[in-house]
């Protein structure tokens, strides 16, 4: 943009988005369970298992948000709110660092941010400084057990303009392809034609897991039916073996509307099975102690942390019900 231009926006814009953000309050039992999602803190970060369902940031339509709830709820000694560093789709779960302070916040940022600018380079590093592995089940099973995905991304318009999807670019030029680099191996086949794979991507594009899934594997993640509708159109139910400890908050009231009981095989709709199930990074609260700390500080001298998130409930049952 250039100095002097002027924006129009329609007037229903204005009404979506108040003017004054309020600050969020949550009651006990909503504090409770924020709190019960932190997997580990320090004077740096706080790392959550975020649950499948919750927005991760707030936007048009979304009355809560993880954001802003980590900001009521997961401050606790500090005088600033935690703060973003990456990001989960809405429907996913599993573990989302934030940073507690400005400078921290900062830190990580640029940690998952080089990591995508650096992918090509990191590809043969056994001892990448942010490793990420992210669990699904596909539907169906890929050639090979395992492999690397290299298939740059871009965003389409669909539906006459009334929406947009990510595709992979078969014209790497193309000025909107964006490069995205996923490692991938089986983890466990089912002879009821599902897979279960442990994903690893290099670069941190939107949708690149779902995408490289569906468009590359050919094997499209289970609940995503943005990605995968055709393939769920034969979906089969699966029956789910009753345990006697089975569901022991089956009928209890989860906060913020969350559904965390249901979205297994064994129904009609099952939710999306994507979990990001374990974390490698640089322990930063160690790493800004250090006084000689700078922008080009050498993190890969310093010790990591390993973070590992369980399952949600409907991924686990999906597991049992495929192993039984």
């Amino acid at each position: 943009m250039n100095g002097g231009d002027r924006i129009f926006l329609p007037i229903t814009v204005k009404q979506e988005v108040p003017s004054e953000k309020q600050k969020l309050y949550c009651n006990e039992e909503e504090a409770n369970f924020i709190r019960s999602l932190v997997l580990y803190k320090d004077p740096a970060i706080v790392v959550v298992n975020k649950p499948p369902g919750m927005a991760v940031q707030g936007g048009i339509g979304i009355k809560t948000s993880l954001d802003e709830l980590a900001a009521a709820c997961l401050s606790y000694d500090h005088s600033e709110p935690p703060r973003l560093v990456h990001r989960l789709d809405r429907d996913s779960s599993g573990i989302l660092v934030l940073g507690r302070t400005q400078i921290s916040a900062t830190v990580l940022h640029s940690i998952f941010r080089e990591k995508t600018c650096g992918a090509k380079d990191d590809i043969d590093n056994e001892e990448r400084i942010l490793q990420r592995k992210y669990w699904a089940l596909v539907i169906g099973s890929p050639r090979r057990p395992k492999g690397l995905i290299s298939a740059p991304l871009g965003k389409v318009v669909v539906d006459n303009g009334k929406s947009d999807r990510i595709t992979i670019i078969d014209n790497p030029q193309n000025m909107s392809a964006q490069l995205a680099i996923t490692e991938y191996q089986v983890i466990k086949s089912s002879c009821h034609g599902f897979t279960w794979l442990e994903l690893s991507p290099l670069t941190g594009r939107k949708h690149q897991l779902r995408v490289h899934c569906a468009e590359a594997l050919g094997t499209p993640i289970v609940g995503d039916l943005k990605y995968g509708w055709q393939a769920h159109r034969n979906l089969k139910q699966l029956p789910c073996p009753m345990k006697s400890n089975e569901n022991p908050t089956k009928g209890k009231t989860v906060p913020f509307g969350l559904d965390l009981e249901s979205g297994s095989i064994s129904e009609k709709h099952p939710h999306l099975h994507l979990h990001c199930k374990q974390m490698v990074l640089p322990n930063v609260s160690e790493a800004l102690q250090n006084v000689q700390f700078s922008s080009n500080y050498d993190l890969s001298e310093v010790e990591s942390l390993e973070l590992v998130a369980p399952l949600p409930s409907h991924m686990q049952r999906s597991w049992d019900i495929l192993n039984s």
